[in-house]
């Protein structure tokens, strides 16, 4: 072949071609590398968010709910707890409206599985027989344009299995709780409950709730466009942090009986309400605090509002003669006493221009000063009383607690109420001496004669024992130190005088055959709603055994229905004491009464 000369066509050609070969190659090369750019800055650099975009519409934020904490009785037993429930959830926009696909063994080859179509009715025919919800229903749950529905709340770990296992896109389960009280009504009234959106309303589940509630955790996680969660993908959780428990005093089995014993006594005597409360006597723990009428947490609106209080703590009342004792202590403690100091009495005492009587008609007594107690006589209490200047009066019941908060987490707690001697006038300077012109609760009560049996150290009361964290590390509330009221000899004066009561005197009612008891008995005008007196509180407060003391019982009727004299509490008090030693096994006592001369 001739070559080509330069200049001719044939060489023209050739060098024409090689140039648009080289721009056709520039041409590429400078395409892809703005297409490389492009391609860094959408996955590398992601100017515009893109990727965060998508990323954000396949992404699930959820909130983990934390477990309640429980309340436990002292011995462990449930009060109230929390059971683990699910929530059966949809979000509309992932659900495919005529079907989806679900994983399937291969009937050709069991160790493999397919993919297989499922139209949607009978997904939601499916769903209908795990949540027995009808399939209308279900329908107008599942399919929609919201991004979040409810399907079923609060059905159990096996039915939220059940109903995730149909594989519906978009159905989840986000997990939950449900409050339930298995003892039922027994300390109801202290327990309190929550609603059904666990938004606590009374009782301890009110005044306990941030340690019962805990921290909500949350969980993020990724869901492809078929509603089915991208596994190996974002996927983030903070746990949730579950809530204290809480440990009461409280002795489930007494507080079941104290609840059973005030009830029939209430209905026996056709009384407004009544109630027990039970105190050990050296530590201030509270065993029982039981009220006639008490709520069951599972259905608390069964019960009125007004009756679903725990009236140990939150009614108060002119106490009448179980305050008594504090009079005398006083006196005996500043020396201006002694328990067979000589008094003689006529039915009615005049001092100033106001007269003072006894309950029932009399002649001119000789009494002794524990007689004095055990007649329950409040001629001869304002005699003993008026040695005590009024400063003095108002000091002593301050000191025994009357008038001051008494401390047991309840926020339906009523401190009472003791005015200051300023604004005491003529009368009621004497009537505070016997129970009147001040009010206070039962467990006011209670721990009065508490400090009596515990060598005269006033303890605050104990209703709860211990927080426990969900690991279950304990956190025991220490006991506070205690307030010496009274010298030692003083209260064992004082508990002597009790005793004398029992056998001499209005405590009788109350004895024990096994165990030494030293009591009082309380009667006082109740306040009626308009003004004025309507009836009456009828109280007993006792301890046992007195010679060594481990229990104080107060029973409190109100309003009670029938002639005084045939108006018996001491016949509970026997009852709950008797059941408080026996569960304890408190040995029997061994001793005679040791009591006091009541005449001279």
């Amino acid at each position: 072949m001739t070559p080509a000369r330069t200049g001719s066509p044939d060489s023209l050609r050739l060098v024409l071609g090689s140039t648009r070969l080289r721009v056709g190659l520039a041409f590429v090369l400078v395409l892809l590398m703005m297409l490389g750019v492009r391609l860094f800055q959408l996955q590398g650099l992601d100017l515009g968010g893109m990727a965060q975009v998508g990323l954000s519409k396949r992404l699930t934020n959820t909130t983990v709910a934390p477990v309640r904490g429980s309340i436990v009785d002292m011995n462990g037993k449930y009060f109230a707890r929390s059971v683990e429930r699910y929530d059966i959830v949809v979000d509309q926009g992932l659900s495919a409206v005529d079907g989806f696909d679900r994983t399937v063994q291969d009937p050709d080859d069991p160790d493999s599985t397919i993919r297989v179509d499922v139209p949607i009715e009978q997904g939601l025919e499916e769903l209908s027989a795990v949540l027995g919800i009808d399939v209308e229903t279900l329908r107008g749950s599942v399919l929609g344009d919201k991004t979040f529905n409810y399907v079923a709340k609060s059905v159990t770990p096996e039915v939220k299995n059940q109903a995730l296992e149909i594989g519906i896109p978009g159905v989840y389960a986000d997990k939950t709780s449900v409050r339930t009280y298995p003892a039922g009504s027994v300390a109801g009234s202290v327990i309190g409950f929550v609603s059904d959106d666990g938004t606590p309303q009374e009782g301890l589940e009110y005044s306990l709730n941030d340690q019962l509630t805990g921290t909500a955790g949350k969980r993020t996680f990724e869901i492809g466009g078929d509603g089915i969660r991208i596994p190996y993908a974002t996927n983030e959780d903070v746990p949730a942090v579950d809530g204290q428990s809480v440990r009461l005093t409280i002795d489930q089995d007494l507080q079941w009986f104290a609840q059973q014993t005030i009830a029939s006594q209430v209905k026996d005597y056709d009384a407004e309400w009544g109630n027990i409360v039970v105190v050990e006597t050296g530590t201030g723990a509270i065993r029982a605090m039981a009220e006639s009428t008490t709520p069951d947490p599972n259905d608390p609106t069964a019960t009125p509002a007004e009756q679903r209080r725990p009236n140990s703590v939150s009614a108060s009342f002119e106490p009448g003669s179980t305050t008594k004792v504090i009079t005398l202590a006083g006196a005996l403690e500043e020396g201006l006493i002694e328990p067979t100091s000589k008094f003689t009495l006529d039915n009615r005492y005049t001092v100033g221009d106001q007269t003072f009587k006894d309950a029932w008609e009399h002649g001119t007594e000789k009494r002794t000063a524990a007689g004095i107690l055990a007649k329950s006589m409040n001629t001869g209490t304002v005699q003993i009383g008026e040695k005590l200047t009024k400063q003095e009066r108002y000091d002593w019941l301050k000191k025994f607690g009357i008038g001051e908060p008494l401390g047991t987490g309840l926020n339906e707690e009523n401190q009472g109420l003791l005015s200051t001697p300023d604004n005491w006038d003529d009368r009621q300077q004497y009537t505070v001496l016997f129970g009147q012109g001040l009010t206070q609760t039962a467990l006011h009560t209670a721990m009065v004669y508490q400090t009596i049996a515990n060598d005269g150290v006033r303890l605050k009361p104990r209703l709860i024992d211990a927080y426990i964290d969900p690991d279950g590390t304990e956190h025991v509330v220490p006991q506070a130190e205690g307030t010496e009221v009274v010298s030692e000899k003083t209260a064992a004066e004082m508990r002597k005088m009790l005793e004398t009561v029992t056998e001499e005197g209005s405590g009788k009612s109350g004895e024990l055959e096994q165990y030494r008891v030293g009591a009082k008995t309380g009667t006082a005008e109740a306040p009626g709603a308009t003004g004025g007196y309507d009836g009456y509180t009828l109280s007993y407060a006792g301890i046992a055994p007195i010679e060594d003391p481990k229990y104080v019982v107060v029973i409190t009727l109100q309003r009670p229905q029938g002639d005084l004299y045939y108006l018996i509490p001491g016949e509970s008090f026997q009852k709950v004491m008797q059941q408080a030693l026996n569960s304890d096994n408190v040995p029997a006592s061994t001793t005679k009464p040791d009591i006091y001369p009541v005449e001279y």
